[in-house]
């Protein structure tokens, strides 16, 4: 039983500016949701998203709501019957994850018989730009296996070319969040093809993508915005190779969990990603991504500083979360 409920609002700096085809912005504003039982805590964290109509005022509201059925012993299975997917679920849902680790001594990993965890190769961000000052980013991500590009705008065939030439080691994925049309996506993808692209992320705006299934995809196809739960898994088939399963799409990790094991007999493959926030965000997303095809949680080093303790960024590797951070 949850006898205190705490929800606070943090605003943490990015390290310059964060831009993708929809806008830039210059902080994560994230809702903090924290459980105590009296004796023990635990934490979760969310970023709401516009896109999906959600505010810092709304996913608040949403988890407040919650307060009396947690008091009444609400569990993270009947979550889904009082609230719907989306960032206040996900952090209620990764704070009784925490909370349960905590009162059991044993760590969320142990819990779900993901032990031992191993460190991951995680992406890290060029933001859309100019062709010149993207090309200059990737030239400095050069020695990163794993770069993940925001495009989705005019002339994206010569954004494409710059960074690959900038970074000629580096696999590289390309993020359009859904800033191309059925007029320039062939076009693009094959520029992505012939620069050795490896996957392109939500190329066409959500529920306007079905020239993916007439087309070719000559290199795969994940899919984001148009992923969000268990249940849209079966829409995606025929236009998508993957798909990118975030906690704060899903309603928190164990609708991940499902939607992973579903995609996998899908036939899918497997991006965990991320919104920009700290490390305690992207600490249940570390258990989440340890099969994963893709990783994509380097929303920590967009920022000007992280949580402390954070999780260990060595280069592109991340290690597993420590019990103080989360699970």
């Amino acid at each position: 039983m949850v006898v205190s409920v705490e929800i606070s609002v943090e605003r943490w700096p990015i390290a310059g500016t964060f831009t993708i085809s929809r806008g830039s912005k210059t902080e994560a504003a994230i809702v903090l949701c924290t459980l105590s039982d009296g004796t023990f805590t635990g934490r979760g964290e969310c970023v709401p998203y516009a896109r999906y109509g959600e505010s810092l005022d709304s996913v608040c509201a949403e988890v407040e709501g919650l307060r009396e059925a947690l008091a009444n012993g609400a569990t993270r299975d009947g979550l889904p019957v009082l609230i719907g997917a989306g960032a206040a679920r996900n952090a209620v849902d990764c704070a009784l994850w925490d909370l349960e680790a905590k009162r059991s001594g044993k760590t969320v990993a142990d819990i779900l018989g993901l032990s031992p965890l191993h460190d991951l190769t995680t992406a890290v961000t060029v933001s859309f730009g100019d062709v010149q000052t993207m090309a200059a980013a990737a030239r400095d991500f050069a020695d990163r296996p794993l770069i993940k590009v925001k495009v989705g705008g005019e002339n994206d065939d010569e954004r494409i070319r710059a960074v690959a030439n900038a970074a000629p080691s580096s696999r590289i994925i390309l993020d359009a969040n859904e800033g191309w049309s059925d007029e320039n996506i062939v076009e693009n993808m094959l520029a992505a093809a012939k620069a050795g692209v490896v996957l392109i992320e939500q190329p066409l705006p959500a529920g306007k993508d079905a020239i993916l299934t007439k087309i070719p995809h000559p290199v795969p196809i994940c899919a984001d915005e148009s992923a969000h739960g268990t249940d849209d898994l079966h829409t995606l088939l025929g236009r998508y190779d993957s798909i990118n399963i975030k906690l704060d799409k899903t309603g928190g990790l164990t609708e991940a969990l499902r939607m992973r094991k579903r995609a996998r007999e899908l036939g899918f493959g497997i991006m965990v990603g991320c919104m920009v926030g700290t490390s305690l965000a992207m600490a249940p997303a570390v258990l989440l991504a340890q099969d994963a095809d893709f990783v994509d949680l380097d929303g920590p080093l967009i920022l000007r500083e992280d949580r402390k303790p954070g999780l260990n960024f060595q280069g592109s590797r991340v290690s597993p979360p420590k019990p103080e951070l989360w699970g």
